[in-house]
């Protein structure tokens, strides 16, 4: 592969880009930039687990923490065989930004274990978990570090973290972490959170764009909790979701996909492949198909300088972290393609562990229409104060958003000033 093209796809180099050019427009002092620009702690971690068969395995465990300026870092943990630091490092910094976005008191962090879960066994898994959480024991805590799901993580892993952190510490800390079951300390409405700010952040580009719900076909990448969500909940409200682009098999229906019955087929079969109310379609061909709205809610670099100029939706929803390459980004800026930024599009899901965290903390749990409540009431204000630094400093919607993250995080470091 070209060297020009790796280093496009390196997900750290892609959040630098971005955050340079926000930081640059910003007129931010340098010294100020170069403590924002880099993690703050990065943790390496080496754990043994005894496998099923009694063999001895090591697997090497990351932590990042970005920033803690505005409050604990946060971020999820993912489990998968290719992750690395500089995409830890990278997502880490996503979640900092993100965080500021939305206006809620976190800073950025993020954790991954380099291993294929769907070769372990459940015992495997939960042998790794809790000592990964050993190992990262001093620096997590609900007022240093909260951990969340993320790729092949779930509320089962989070309920280890937490049942671990809280032996270790001889009392119950359901705040440790976000996205755990609702009968220990889990928020009600937080499984659906991503999907729906998904929901909420469209809704508000249609209305700026003069386009209605009924009139925006949608297709949607990646059909996990965050793809699935969001096309079911935009589905109920009157969207068209003509497309949904699997790993495993793609499918289009131009007049617009049943998805409650797709979710149910999809968890009877396992996959969308042979859904009968759809015809097969090949993905990257499906990927580029046009549509009003299109929601990359799978993995990074989907969109890149090989097929940014071939995209043809109006809105580019970003579900997932980092689906856009920073060179694509200028060739979308070019096509007048709306796009709302993953460190806004998909905050959903931290804004409502956010909510989690506070209930934690409280003892006291609201009902569900009261966290959809004020999700939307911060998604939609996070939405405005985009639009309007974009229009205000004559920037996409993406360095607008950086702009907007990074002016808040130096703010606070301004006032809270330089410990030395």
């Amino acid at each position: 592969m070209p060297t020009a093209y790796l280093e496009e796809v390196n997900p750290w180099e892609a959040q630098i880009a971005r955050s340079d050019v926000a930081a640059q427009k910003l007129k931010l002092d340098d010294g100020l930039w170069k403590i924002l620009r880099e993690p703050s702690r990065e943790v390496i971690v080496h754990i043994p687990v005894q496998l099923d068969d009694g063999r001895l395995e090591v697997f090497t465990g990351f932590r990042v923490q970005h920033s803690i300026d505005r409050g604990p870092a946060k971020g999820g943990i993912r489990y998968t065989p290719d992750v690395t630091l500089d995409e830890t490092r990278a997502l880490a910094s996503w979640m900092t930004w993100k965080c500021a976005v939305v206006n809620i008191p976190f800073g950025g962090a993020k954790g991954g274990v380099i291993c294929d879960p769907h070769k372990m066994s459940m015992g495997e898994l939960e042998r790794m978990t809790r000592r990964y959480t050993a190992e990262l024991i001093e620096f997590i805590g609900p007022e240093k570090d909260v951990p969340a799901p993320d790729i092949n993580t779930n509320e089962q892993v989070m309920a280890w973290i937490m049942d671990t952190y809280s032996m270790h510490m001889r009392q119950t800390v359901t705040a440790v972490v976000t996205g755990k079951p609702v009968n220990i300390g889990g928020s009600r409405g937080r499984r659906e959170a991503t999907g729906r700010g998904i929901m909420i952040v469209c809704d508000e580009a249609i209305k700026k764009l003069g386009l209605s719900r009924e009139s925006s076909r949608v297709i949607v990448q990646g059909f996990g909790n965050v793809g699935s969500n969001a096309a079911q909940l935009m589905a109920e409200a009157g969207y068209k979701i003509v497309g949904v682009i699997e790993v495993d098999g793609s499918i289009y229906n131009r007049n617009g996909l049943d998805v409650t019955a797709l979710v149910e087929y999809r968890q009877r079969n396992g996959n969308i492949k042979g859904f009968p109310e759809a015809e097969a379609a090949d993905p990257s061909e499906l990927f580029l198909t046009e549509c009003e709205v299109l929601i990359p809610a799978a993995t990074e670099n989907q969109i890149t300088s090989r097929n940014a100029d071939r995209v043809k939706c109006r809105i580019l929803a970003e579900g997932a972290n980092g689906p856009t390459t920073a060179v694509a980004d200028e060739i979308l800026a070019e096509k007048k393609v709306f796009v709302i930024p993953d460190i806004l599009c998909n905050a959903g899901g931290v804004t409502t562990s956010y909510f989690e965290w506070v209930q934690d903390r409280q003892g006291y749990f609201w009902q569900e229409s009261v966290v959809n409540e004020q999700l939307e009431i911060i998604m939609k204000n996070a939405f405005e104060d985009v639009v309007r630094y974009a229009e205000t400093h004559n920037v996409h919607n993406r360095i607008a958003a950086y702009m907007l993250a990074i002016d808040r995080v130096a703010y606070t470091i301004r006032q809270r000033g330089i410990y030395a």
